[in-house]
């Protein structure tokens, strides 16, 4: 059930996937930790387990945690209202969801076609060809005509991971014409960008990062239409790749606060990227809010502000970026993003390791860049914390 009468997503943030609560009793989200369910109507119970295992969102009977739990189901009934999609399937990590979506496409088609910049592990999943799905890697430009009869599935990703670039959804969409869209939509998160209103078939999430929001939780979640959710609990039921429920109550408990944290860290990141923009140990700012990356003016169009994450380019190189990674106090020198904290990465060194150097540097990937989560602390004080590891910058860089 949907809340119709609620239209603004700070609402359904707050009540979606919480239908339920009046007819339980409950208030908070119950969190149902059974590995099993009992089997009294063993022809009741069959029909559950074929039913589940052929994809169907639920059952009269749950039968094993693997195949449905209510926990798991209402943060997926609150994920597809907030992205404005009929179902949403939840998976133990951004990438065993990447993992399910390249699996289930690969019983439609032979190939896939992608777009870099992409986060590492999806780049090297895609390209080290693990899942028996070949890529085959286009622009914005090429896409139409590397479509053919044998095209499962487009991948992209925007905001780029890590350089920020923007892609033009709708666009994408045009071209690729009834081939399915997938887009990583992990920076944005749904109170900034909507791709299914846009066309995009499916709506990736690294749950791990804004929609936990804590750094407690590993998770992914897409959300898609009923036909691609059936393939998806499919591949979820037979590769065991399911949330733990544990992780999917701390998703639906931290929903409601999603929008004022999206809202305040990207108040940050305007103030922190217009400083560094300015600061002489800076060669360059990567920020959608500054114009700095491609396609900028989609902001106020298909996104609703610019985001939280930036990542610049130190003249020192990797020393000073080094330097400044081990100069922090404030922010947390650590991969992943979305925290109430903020984080400080090297893409190169760590989340885009796996990615070899040449693409790397076509994708403007240099020793020197670092990539910042702001978070939601006092702008003054982040600000603050970043100018005196920058400090350490200008000394690599002069030795």
């Amino acid at each position: 059930m949907r809340h119709d009468h609620a239209t603004h997503p700070d609402t359904l943030a707050v009540h979606a996937g919480r239908e339920d609560f009046a007819e339980l009793g409950v208030h908070a989200p119950p969190l149902d930790l059974s590995t099993t369910y009992p089997v009294r109507d063993l022809d009741e119970g069959t029909a559950s387990f074929d039913a589940l295992v052929g994809g169907a969102a639920s059952a009269a009977n749950p039968i094993y945690a693997r195949l449905f739990n209510p926990t798991v189901a209402r943060f997926e009934a609150a994920l597809a209202q907030l992205e404005g999609t009929s179902d949403a399937v939840a998976f133990g990590s951004g990438m065993a969801a990447m993992s399910a979506c390249l699996l289930a496409a690969g019983q439609r088609g032979r190939h896939v076609l992608a777009m870099r910049p992409l986060y590492g592990t999806s780049h090297h999943l895609l390209d080290s060809g693990l899942l028996g799905i070949p890529v085959r890697w286009v622009t914005p430009d090429t896409l139409a005509a590397a479509i053919d009869a044998d095209t499962a599935m487009v991948v992209i990703e925007t905001p780029a991971n890590p350089t920020l670039d923007l892609i033009d959804i709708a666009a994408v969409v045009r071209a690729a014409g009834s081939v399915p869209v997938l887009v990583d939509s992990t920076f944005a998160t749904p109170v900034l960008q909507q791709p299914a209103e846009l066309g995009a078939r499916l709506v990736l999430h690294s749950a791990t990062k804004f929609l936990g929001g804590h750094g407690d939780v590993i998770a992914g979640v897409v959300a898609c239409d009923a036909e691609w959710a059936q393939a998806l609990r499919q591949v979820r039921a037979a590769t065991g790749g399911l949330l733990h429920p544990l992780g999917a109550y701390l998703l639906h408990r931290g929903l409601p606060t999603l929008g004022l944290r999206v809202r305040q860290a990207q108040e940050n990141a305007r103030h922190i990227a217009e400083r560094l923009a300015a600061h002489p140990a800076v060669a360059k700012v990567s920020y959608p809010g500054l114009g700095t990356v491609a396609n900028a003016h989609l902001v106020g169009t298909q996104m609703r502000g610019p985001g939280s994450l930036l990542a610049f380019e130190l003249h020192g190189g990797h020393a000073a970026a080094a330097a400044v990674m081990a100069a922090v106090r404030l922010a947390t020198p650590a991969v992943s993003l979305g925290s109430v904290d903020t984080l400080i990465q090297h893409p190169a060194g760590l989340t885009h390791r796996v990615v070899d150097a040449q693409t790397q540097q076509h994708c403007g990937i240099t020793p020197g860049l670092l990539r910042l989560s702001v978070g939601i602390e006092h702008v003054d004080d982040l600000w603050a914390d970043l100018t005196q590891a920058l400090v350490a910058a200008r000394q690599a860089e002069a030795a």
